[in-house]
C-alpha cells in the first residue's frame, strides 16, 4: 500500500500563512502606479473563452500588462479577444506557435480540464511562468506529471482560484486560525444553482461544435460540477484543516437535465479527515436555494462566506456544551430542560470587515499577484502544492461517484518527490 505524503498541520500552515497578508501586500484594488518599460509583462493566453476572456479583463486592470498573443482552435474567440485588448493582438490555432512566440513572458491556460496537462508542460517548458485555470489536471496521475514540471523547470506557476485572493475569504482564515470559532469540527458547502449550465452553440447540428462549447458536459473533457465548481472550497477547506482527506464517498446522476450530457446535474461528496472533522460539499443545478456558500461550523461559533462577503455566528454556551470558556460571549449560559430541542441562535451576526487597502475584486487580486510573482520571480500562495491537493481532491471525489465506493486516499495519491 502506497503511503500518502503530505505535510503536518504547522507546516501547512505555515506555508499558507502568507494568503493572509497577501491582499495587503498588494495593496487596493484601485491603485495606480507607474510602470517602467522594462517591467512590461506580456501575456500570452490560450483558451479565450468565457473564462479565459474574464480573466483578461482582469488582467489588463493591472497596469504594465498587455496581452502580446491568443490562442484557440475556435476561430470567433479571436474577435471577441481583440474587442478586449483593443488592438490587433496576434492570434494562433496551434499553441506551440504561441509558445515560439519571443516576446511572451508569461502563459494564462484557461483550456478544458483535459488539455490543462499539455498546455501547461508546454508553457512551462519554454520557460514561461504559468497562470493555470483549474483544475490542476483531470487526473491524479496527470496531476503529479504537472506538479513535477513545475518543480523540474523552475518557474511559476499559479492556480486559478480567485477565491483564494477574495479579501473575506483571507480574513475569515486570519479569524478561524486565531481560534476564534473554537475548534473546527465540519464544514459545509454548497455551489447550487438553477440554470441547465449549458451555452449556446451557433449551429445545434453540428455535434463536434456542441462538445466545443459545452465541454464541461462531456467525460472525455470534463470534472464537471465538482472541478468547475468545488476546487474553490476544497480549497479553502484544506487551509482550514491543514491536512489532506483519509477518503471520500460520493453520489451523483443525471436527475432532470436528460438532454445527452454525460456529467451528473447534481454531487455530493463528503471528504473525512484523520482528526474527526469532515467535508461535506453539494452542488445542483435544479435550485438555487443555497446558492455558493461554505459554512465553517466550530465549537464556538460558525463563519459563512459567500461570494460578496461573509459573516460570523457565535455560539451561547450551555450547559455542557462545546464553547470554549475564552469565547463564552454576552449571550451567557442558557439553561432550560435537559431534552427541550436547542433552537438556532439566529440573533445578528459579525459582518465580516476587511480593510480598505485589502478590499477588490477577488478576480483582480489575483491577477495582480500572479504578475507580482512574474515581476519579482515570487512564489505564488495558490501555487503548486495546493493545486496538487485540491486537484488529487476533485479527481477522487469524482472517481468515489462514478464508482459508488468509498476512496481511501493513501492507495491512490502520493505526493511526488
Amino acid at each position: 500500500m502506497m503511503k500518502q505524503k503530505m505535510m503536518n498541520r504547522r507546516e501547512f500552515f505555515e506555508k499558507t500563512a502568507g494568503a493572509v497578508a497577501a491582499v495587503s501586500a498588494l495593496g487596493s484594488a484601485t491603485d495606480v502606479f507607474a510602470v517602467p518599460p522594462s517591467n512590461r509583462v506580456n501575456l500570452g493566453i490560450i483558451g479565450p473563452g468565457s473564462r479565459g476572456q474574464a480573466l483578461m479583463r482582469a488582467f489588463l486592470r493591472v497596469p504594465g500588462v498587455r496581452f502580446a498573443g491568443v490562442c484557440d482552435v475556435y476561430e470567433p474567440r479571436f474577435a471577441q479577444a481583440h474587442k478586449i485588448t483593443g488592438e490587433d493582438t496576434p492570434t494562433y490555432k496551434d499553441y506551440r506557435q504561441l509558445l515560439e512566440a519571443k516576446d511572451i513572458d508569461a502563459i494564462v491556460v484557461a483550456t478544458p480540464l483535459s488539455f490543462h496537462e499539455e498546455h501547461v508542460i508546454a508553457s512551462l517548458e519554454s520557460g514561461r511562468h504559468v497562470y493555470g485555470e483549474k483544475d490542476m489536471a483531470k487526473t491524479v496521475a496527470s496531476c503529479d506529471t504537472v506538479y513535477r514540471a513545475v518543480k523540474r523547470t523552475g518557474k511559476q506557476y499559479q492556480l486559478g482560484t480567485q477565491y483564494h485572493y477574495a479579501p473575506w475569504f483571507v480574513e475569515a482564515l486570519r479569524q478561524i486560525r486565531a481560534g476564534k470559532l473554537g475548534q473546527i469540527t465540519q464544514i459545509y458547502a454548497y455551489w447550487h444553482r438553477n440554470n441547465d449550465w449549458r451555452r449556446p452553440v451557433p449551429n445545434p447540428g453540428d455535434q463536434a461544435l456542441e462538445r466545443l462549447i459545452n465541454w464541461r458536459m462531456y467525460r472525455e473533457y470534463s470534472g464537471g460540477l465538482l472541478a468547475e465548481l468545488g476546487t474553490h472550497q476544497i480549497l479553502f477547506a484544506l487551509e482550514v484543516f491543514g491536512a489532506m482527506p483519509v477518503s471520500v464517498i460520493g453520489n451523483g446522476n443525471i436527475a432532470y437535465w436528460k438532454d445527452g450530457r454525460e456529467v451528473p446535474d447534481n454531487v455530493q461528496v463528503v471528504y473525512s479527515f484523520s482528526a474527526g472533522p469532515t467535508l461535506f460539499f453539494s452542488s445542483t443545478t435544479t435550485n438555487h436555494f443555497e446558492g455558493m456558500k461554505i459554512c465553517v461550523y466550530g465549537t464556538g461559533g460558525t463563519a459563512v462566506l459567500t461570494e460578496a462577503g461573509g459573516t460570523l455566528y457565535y455560539e451561547p454556551a450551555r450547559p455542557n456544551s462545546a464553547v470554549p470558556k475564552e469565547l463564552v460571549v454576552e449571550h451567557g449560559v442558557v439553561t432550560g430542560a435537559s431534552f427541550r430541542a436547542e433552537l438556532p441562535y439566529t440573533g445578528p451576526g459579525d459582518a465580516i470587515k476587511v480593510p480598505e487597502d485589502q478590499a477588490g475584486n477577488a478576480d483582480f487580486l489575483a491577477c495582480r499577484s500572479f504578475i507580482d510573482c512574474v515581476r519579482n520571480n515570487r512564489h505564488p500562495e495558490a501555487d503548486e502544492l495546493s493545486a496538487w491537493n485540491s486537484g488529487v481532491m476533485v479527481a477522487l471525489g469524482n472517481q468515489a461517484i462514478e464508482t459508488g465506493e468509498r476512496i481511501i486516499f493513501a492507495q491512490h495519491a502520493t505526493l511526488p518527490g
